[in-house]
């Protein structure tokens, strides 16, 4: 590492990042507070039309609904808190609320799962009867009302790992209204009793899937890993790619919250190097990699004869 001959600090706030990251928060929040009140409806139709209907296929999404309704609710209080500001004791804020809200509809997504293969296996034993009709009309009722919340979610879902969580939750209640359409029209034509079972134990597989990405980019960030999208190599080579820059060292990226990259690093420089050398840098970074909220310490080379090799801490 090379002498501090001078040092130097810089912090960007990324105003124009915040803001835009802001309205796209709201917004997000906004079909989080949608989704949910169209789960708490569609839940109270499945839960009434099997009672009625003596489904236990449509009672036992209408259970679904209620943990996927929970799961909502805790989404949107995450968002709440997410926007709450920083604290001496918490000087990023509660950012990270949205990530810990993603990790748990994950394990709640993988629980759920678990829950619907058991049901299932039990229907399989012992299939019970149920009234084909009124079972069609309240899972197609579902399937609508779900199709309207993915809409609603799905902008979002690229721009939140915790309104992707909460959208994964909305796709299986959706797979479970397209389970129980095609479950009812079987029963109800051929008497296939068992085909409710087997569509339930495929769209478990399908949850667990989806799931498991959830949870492993959750636990990534929390981690503080370098984002998937981000090579920790392209940006070292970037960098030290600016004119004036010698090496680059002890270097760090994260993810604050899904969308909100920050690094950190050593820049050696040139002794000679003009003071434009960081604004070059961190333009360097938000032109390749969208990275606006970033520290870098500035050191002087000690000489043009005495060159750092790049490294990474």
């Amino acid at each position: 590492m090379a002498n501090l001959h001078s040092h130097d600090h810089a912090h960007d706030d990324g105003s124009g990042h915040a803001h835009a990251h802001g309205h796209a928060h709201a917004a997000s929040t906004r079909a989080l507070a949608w989704a949910l009140a169209l789960t708490f409806v569609i839940l109270l139709v499945e839960a009434i039309g099997g009672w009625v209907s003596n489904s236990l296929a449509l009672l036992a999404d209408a259970g679904h609904m209620l943990a996927d309704a929970a799961a909502l609710g805790l989404s949107l209080f995450a968002m709440w808190a997410a926007e709450r500001p920083a604290t001496p004791r918490r000087t990023f804020g509660f950012h990270r609320m949205e990530i810990l809200a993603a990790l748990a509809n994950g394990a709640a997504l993988i629980a759920v799962s678990a829950l619907i293969s058991f049901t299932a296996y039990g229907r399989w034993a012992a299939p019970p009867p149920v009234k084909g009709g009124l079972m069609l009309a309240v899972a197609c009722g579902g399937l609508a009302v779900n199709l309207a919340a993915l809409l609603l979610l799905g902008r979002g879902r690229g721009e939140s790992l915790n309104v992707r969580g909460a959208w994964l939750h909305v796709l299986t209640d959706t797979l479970g209204s397209v389970q129980a359409i095609v479950a009812a029209v079987l029963i109800s034509a051929l008497g296939w009793t068992w085909a409710d079972p087997l569509a339930s134990v495929l769209i478990a597989l399908l949850v667990i899937f989806s799931a498991w990405s959830l949870l492993k980019e959750s636990v990534a960030i929390l981690m503080e890993g370098v984002p998937t999208h981000i090579a920790l190599e392209d940006v070292v080579e970037a960098m030290t790619g600016v004119a004036g820059v010698v090496a680059v060292h002890d270097m760090h990226i994260w993810t604050i919250t899904s969308g909100f990259v920050s690094l950190s690093a050593h820049v050696v420089v040139e002794p000679a190097c003009d003071e434009d050398v960081l604004w070059r840098v961190r333009q360097t970074l938000h032109e390749r990699f969208g990275i606006d909220h970033s520290t870098i310490q500035v050191e002087k080379a000690p000489s043009p004869g005495r060159i750092t090799p790049t490294r990474t801490g």
